[in-house]
């Protein structure tokens, strides 16, 4: 009861911000005498909190906040500091500003180390337009627990309060940056940048929410506008508006919208016409929205339709590979590898898969060969027979221990509600698993926890310290976005830019329920297999449970790692986490690298299958790879230099 509270409080990361965005002042300035500019928009006082998005409903789904996370501190508060801050938040919800500064004020008094109570305090505090008190109250939560995104985010809001425009874009960018997928903190980003007039950083905000699903955010579009025209491209500013009215066309605002958008037109003509006169900055003043925000779908459901949407999802992941690849023409890298059809039941690996090599046509695919469980780490070149296409290679042209290459790991760790009994013992393993493995001076690894948001609480770092300390501040509450939280890991290692070859492998510790992320499990295993990384998951579900949904998680894992050249672990239960995790360490740690070009090759988008065997003295051993790769159709010539 006490952790759903705390979730429900997180909706005040949103609802703070009423008092600090109540007026949307969009520069002047820079209009000058033109009249018509002037005439565009006056400045209007916000019906509206621009960043609630409809969450005021204090017993909706966390989902509707930028994280459903919790500190870890506050599920050690004392049950006096509980029972005023329960209280204190009543108060709060019922804006009754005095009784809640009185309890959540006793709430901190008693347990100092309270950062929900701080973050509730501070929201009290802006709504009374307290400021300054607020912004202190949320600096000690952010001091507290520096992994918490709403906490940055409230004190971002304070900081727009109180007109401190760079110390607000600084305080949301954080934000945004340990919730990278949430797209109202991006909004509020770039609400922020445009207030101190960073109007290159709106128009990258803007672009980044473009680029993914953005259902309910597409008023960034209308920030962006407003930044381009501040910079005089108006061209540009009418097209964000032309976007703009294109996703939301059902906005209470689009009347408004169009009003602005044929004003940006005439106000083109007018310039165009008037060729003897220097072309005026304008800035846009412009309304927001008067109506209410667009509505956030909650993705919640009977557990019998989530299962048959999770089966759904296995053998859509699992089905047959295309025999061609629609998309290979449009670069020269072999991205999409097809899936497995043995099953992994304990330790295997391949990763980063099939990477293609434009010039000489080269393949380089990464396995893993086991005998009897045990990691092979002692094969060389004559140990494999490798066959692409069902015809052996050209000509082999290198092979080499992965062990040799610096190590790029991501760590996802399930921190939902499903796996709350058993949360402490997984934080343990996986900082002592973390420690054996980014062992090298080279090597690199960052943090996810995932429930319903995915929270980056640490970036790529080889301080072992940094990281372990990340992993024991997460806290379990709220549902599974995890085919999210796996694209934006294999995302963030493929997007790293390198100076020498690595070995990209992201590690999932979950079991396996999923009803929160917005895109499906084929896209989570296409986004790892375009980037070449290899998916290890480690199951946490207990065998003794017997719940029939939970076989579901563990299918999906095997299936996400199997087709991404990973390998499946399957404890069955917490008593042997540590085991599986020591066991794939091994692995990791025991994969090779060979790069062939292949026998008849030819650039036509057409799926070729691998196979690779191994045997060493007489001894045939188990061997995990991708199974294949899509022929990137052939580029001019000058593209390939």
């Amino acid at each position: 009861m006490f952790k759903r509270l705390l979730q429900r409080m997180l909706l005040l990361g949103f609802l703070s911000c009423t008092g600090a965005a109540q007026v949307l002042n969009f520069p002047t300035s820079a209009i000058g005498s033109h009249a018509m500019a002037t005439d565009m928009m006056q400045t209007a006082e916000m019906d509206f909190d621009l960043f609630t998005l409809n969450t005021r409903d204090e017993n909706g789904s966390p989902i509707q906040s930028p994280s459903a996370s919790v500190s870890e501190l506050d599920l050690k508060a004392p049950g006096k500091a509980r029972r005023e801050y329960e209280k204190g938040f009543q108060l709060l919800m019922r804006k009754d500003w005095q009784g809640a500064v009185e309890h959540l004020g006793n709430a901190t008094e008693i347990y100092p180390s309270f950062v929900a109570a701080h973050n509730a305090l501070g929201s009290t505090y802006l709504g009374m337009s307290q400021n300054e008190q607020a912004r202190q109250e949320f600096d000690k939560a952010v001091a507290l627990d520096d992994h918490l995104p709403n906490s940055y985010l409230n004190l971002g809001c304070a900081e727009l309060a109180l007109k401190q425009y760079p110390a607000a874009e600084e305080s949301l960018r954080k934000a945004s940056s340990i919730a990278p997928l949430d797209l109202q903190l991006q909004t509020a980003l770039a609400y922020g940048e445009f207030l101190n007039h960073d109007y290159p950083a709106v128009i990258a905000t803007a672009g980044g929410v473009h680029a993914r699903k953005h259902k309910g955010a597409a008023v960034v579009h209308y920030f962006a506008a407003s930044a381009l025209a501040a910079q005089d491209n108006l061209v540009q500013a009418q097209h964000e508006m032309e976007i703009l009215l294109q996703e939301d066309p059902k906005s209470s605002s689009a009347d408004q919208f169009r009003q602005i958008l044929q004003q940006i037109k005439t106000e083109q003509v007018t310039r165009a016409e008037a060729k003897l006169h220097p072309a005026q900055t304008l800035t846009l003043s412009l309304d927001t929205p008067s109506g209410p925000a667009p509505e956030q779908t909650l993705r919640s459901a009977q557990q019998v339709l989530q299962d048959l949407k999770e089966k759904s999802q296995i053998a859509e992941a699992e089905a047959e590979p295309d025999a061609t690849c629609a998309e290979c023409g449009a670069t020269p890298v072999l991205a999409s590898a097809a899936h497995s059809s043995s099953s992994l039941n304990t330790s295997g690996l391949v990763s980063s898969g099939a990477k293609f090599r434009a010039i000489v046509d080269e393949v380089s695919i990464f396995f893993a060969a086991t005998d009897h469980g045990k990691s092979a780490t002692n094969l060389t070149a004559s140990d494999i027979e490798v066959r692409d296409d069902n015809r052996p290679p050209h000509a082999i042209l290198g092979f080499r221990n992965e062990s040799e290459l610096p190590l790029r790991m991501g760590l996802i760790i399930d921190t939902s509600n499903s796996i709350t009994d058993r949360f402490s013992f997984e934080q343990e393993a996986a900082t002592k698993f973390l420690q054996t493995v980014v062992t090298g001076k080279d090597d690199l690894a960052f943090v996810v926890g995932v429930n319903n948001s995915v929270l980056l609480v640490q970036d790529f770092s080889a301080d072992q310290g940094n990281i372990a300390r990340a992993i024991q501040q997460l806290a379990p509450g709220g549902g599974t976005a995890l085919w999210d939280a796996v694209a934006f890991g294999a995302e963030k290692l493929a997007g790293r830019a390198e100076v020498q070859p690595v070995a990209r492998v992201l590690v999932v510790i979950s079991d396996g329920e999923e009803n929160m992320s917005s895109i499906s499990l084929k896209q989570a295993i296409a986004s790892a297999q375009r980037g070449e990384v290899a998916v290890y998951t480690v199951s946490t579900r207990d065998f003794a449970d017997g719940d029939p949904s939970a076989e579901l998680g563990d299918h999906a894992l095997r299936t996400l790692s199997e087709l991404t050249g990973g390998a499946a672990f399957v404890p069955g239960s917490i008593r042997r986490l540590k085991g599986s995790l020591a066991d794939l360490q091994q692995v990791i740690r025991g994969r090779y690298l060979v790069s062939y070009k292949p026998d008849s090759f030819q650039r036509d988008g057409r799926y070729r299958a691998i196979d690779i065997k191994a045997e060493k003295d007489g001894r045939k051993l188990k061997v995990y790879a991708r199974k294949g790769y899509y022929a990137s159709v052939a580029v001019p010539a000058s593209n390939d230099r």
